[in-house]
């Protein structure tokens, strides 16, 4: 069974096809086999039914969920149309995210036999096994949009559940496991050695990798993103048992001023006064659990903790010192890692730390393994940052697996790195990005570092506002039915445009700023106005980082995931041309003036007083200067009042039109160059259902 061990993700291309097919199965069945080898340090049956942890499933779940999702994906990937057993693809289908620390989740399922779900794992496995040997591959490989591409996918989240299952494991009534040869823990033991700061030289930092990348990685692991690292100090060894005892000791665990907000209500609510795997005996000794035993607790090995406990360390640890120390960003942790380690997982031998479980299935000493004048750069155990997971630039969710990050990019799950004693396949490898909520419990340790740099905040890029997104749509989605609404607007404008000086435009009603960065073609400069700053902030962001990312509402709980670039509408050169402000259209701020085109889209009908706007706008254009009014006239309670609506009433007994409103205003400042013409804009509103608005343009020369 040792041959379990070591084995390396998979290089997915240069490689004869069949040769390629045999290494598939063998790195298949001896994941299956390793995944099955755990469950066996469950010694007694009702083991597999208890909630080891209250906020995850009993790990009966997870024994079916590894096998039924293969099932599951391979159908959502159109390979097989066929299911093993229906009802245990859906009940395993789905685990429960571990979304707070007193959301308990006391659902309870009729959950099969355990000779039933070992029965079914067979089954899935002869299917896959028959799979790997009929589905047509070629020379070019296995890549992002190959059928293959759930196979592996499958196989690598295996090996994530042999993490966190163990995890579990290790969180079960101690009678109810048994230790194994196979899972035999370090018996390394002594006293922790004296942790110190050493200097590490700035540079910068590239993150991400390409789509063609020959090492299977999750969608958050692709894209690209730099950052500038400054120079920082690291601690030389991870914070080990016999280091944090002095914060245990010196009652951090009851002293608030060490601990977030978050986590001092965590640790209330846990009651907990020392990390979760010490325990004691009954003389008082510290004992310490590993995945199926209790030893005493080994002083020179890493302290497995949460993120709150590492964070409470750090600031307890920065009081006592008077140093400006904290946990390491990914940035950082790059660095450190690039310093010293210039192999990866497929390529190494033997594996340069404790990782991969090429040595122990348990943590060991902290200066066992040496990368330069530090030790456990990767291995032993994860290594806590401050940064909350987002998606790089460029991100894009793979269709078989669309819930896989974007759950995480909500600035409450933080990046773990460097993998731990039984990271394999995906887990140990250097673009691997994992990332859990602060609270929870994984074989996670931390190291700390000195640094005056403020830790960048990563904010929930991915707007989800049901009243904004549609907008992000109209702006720059592929909505099929209807051109879209920017690009309308400014053929009709064109022909006009050689009449006009083209220093500046202002784009009132910006909304995401598609209009005010295609006027940017056009003009010098380019200011984009509108009323809502929910909406303006990512018109900024597109100027600012060249990106933006929102959700488009599909069928009921369906989404989309949407990212668009600048680039990739010809826009990237710009930016640098437009500026974006809030500001109240009946309110303008004097600045916003000499302009030699207006434009405005929706601002009437948004407006809180129409009138008024339509009769200042003139102050704010150049002689001969163009006004574009893009607007729907919309049934706004805004227009409470006749004194305050443009039109849409009889007026002395007649009809009385929006348009004739607008001209009874703008005919003292403006001539019309041409008669009023009518768009179509669509909002999309969730589903198939699209708001579908008759917008009149209309174009005025100011006198």
């Amino acid at each position: 069974m040792d041959n379990m061990k070591g084995i390396k993700t998979l290089l997915l291309n240069g490689t004869n096809p069949q040769e390629l097919r045999e290494k598939i199965r063998n790195y298949f069945h001896q994941t299956f086999s390793i995944d099955e080898k755990l469950y066996e340090c469950i010694a007694e049956t009702d083991g597999f039914y208890m909630r080891a942890d209250p906020l995850r499933h009993p790990i009966v779940f997870y024994l079916g969920h590894t096998a039924v999702f293969y099932i599951n994906k391979l159908n959502i990937a159109r390979i097989i149309n066929t299911h093993i057993d229906p009802e245990y693809e859906s009940m395993y289908a789905v685990g429960v995210d571990e979304m707070s620390w007193d959301d308990l989740n006391e659902s309870h399922y009729n959950w099969h036999p355990i000779p039933d779900v070992l029965s079914y794992r067979a089954k899935v496995r002869s299917l896959i096994d028959n799979l790997i040997s009929t589905l047509p591959l070629d020379e070019t490989g296995i890549h992002w949009n190959s059928p293959w591409w759930a196979i592996i996918m499958g196989i690598e989240h295996q090996r994530i559940h042999l993490e966190t299952s163990s995890v579990l494991i290790r969180q079960l009534p101690l009678e109810k496991v048994r230790q194994l040869e196979f899972w035999d823990y370090c018996h390394e033991a002594g006293i922790a050695p004296q942790n110190e700061l050493i200097a590490v030289s700035g540079a910068r930092v590239e993150l991400g990798k390409q789509f063609n990348d020959p090492i299977y990685g999750w969608d958050n692991e692709y894209g690209s993103k730099s950052f500038l690292v400054k120079d920082f100090k690291a601690s030389r060894y991870l914070v080990s048992n016999g280091e944090f005892l002095s914060f245990v000791e010196q009652d951090g665990y009851q002293t608030q001023a060490f601990w977030t907000q978050e986590g001092w209500a965590w640790k209330t609510f846990e009651q907990a006064e020392h990390p979760r795997f010490w325990k004691k005996d009954e003389a008082g000794n510290w004992m310490l659990r590993t995945i199926a035993s209790l030893i005493p607790l080994p002083w020179n090995h890493p302290v497995e903790v949460n993120y709150l406990e590492a964070k409470a360390f750090c600031n307890w640890l920065a009081h006592t010192t008077n140093k400006p120390l904290r946990l390491p960003t990914e940035a950082e942790w790059y660095r450190l890692r690039n310093l010293h380690i210039h192999t990866d997982q497929p390529f190494w031998d033997k594996a340069p730390g404790n990782i991969h479980l090429e040595h122990y299935a348990s943590a060991c000493p902290v200066d066992k393994f040496k990368f330069g004048e530090f030790y456990d750069l990767i291995g032993n155990v994860w290594q806590w940052t401050e940064t909350a997971i987002s998606a790089y630039p460029g991100f894009q969710v793979h269709p078989y697996y669309d819930d896989f990050s974007v759950p995480t990019f909500d600035t409450r799950h933080n990046l773990i790195k460097g993998g731990s004693f039984i990271s394999t396949g995906n887990e140990a490898c250097a673009a691997s990005r994992y990332a859990f909520r602060r609270h929870f419990y994984q074989h996670a340790g931390f190291r700390y570092v000195e640094s005056l740099e403020p830790v960048p905040i990563e904010d929930d890029l991915y707007e989800k506002d049901p009243e904004i997104t549609p907008w992000c749509d109209r702006d720059w989605g592929d909505i099929p039915i209807v051109k879209n609404f920017s690009m309308q607007i400014l053929e009709l404008v064109k022909p006009y445009l050689d009449s006009i000086k083209h220093e500046k435009a202002l784009n009132f009603g910006c909304k995401t700023g598609r209009m005010a960065f295609e006027l940017a073609r056009y003009f010098n400069s380019v200011i984009g106005l509108d009323s809502t700053a929910r909406i303006i902030r990512l018109a900024t962001h597109l100027k600012e980082e060249g990106f933006l990312r929102y959700y488009r509402m599909g069928e009921g709980e369906i989404f989309n995931i949407m990212e668009i670039t600048l680039e990739s509408f010809g826009l990237a050169s710009t930016a640098d041309k437009c500026q974006f402000w809030q500001a109240d259209s009946a309110n303008m701020p004097q600045k916003f003036t000499d302009y030699d085109l207006i434009v405005t889209e929706n601002v009437l009908e948004q407006s809180i007083n129409p009138l008024r706007f339509l009769s200042m706008i003139h102050e704010r254009l150049n002689p001969g200067g163009l006004l574009v009014i893009a607007d729907a006239y919309g049934e706004n309670s805004k227009f409470s009042t006749q004194e305050n609506r443009l039109g849409g009433y009889r007026k002395d007994g007649e009809p009385y039109s929006n348009y004739d409103g607008l001209s009874s205003i703008l005919q003292k400042n403006f001539v019309s160059v041409c008669a009023p013409m009518e768009l179509l804009q669509t909002l999309p509103r969730g589903g198939r259902y699209l708001l579908l608005l008759q917008t009149q343009v209309s174009i005025w020369k100011k006198r």
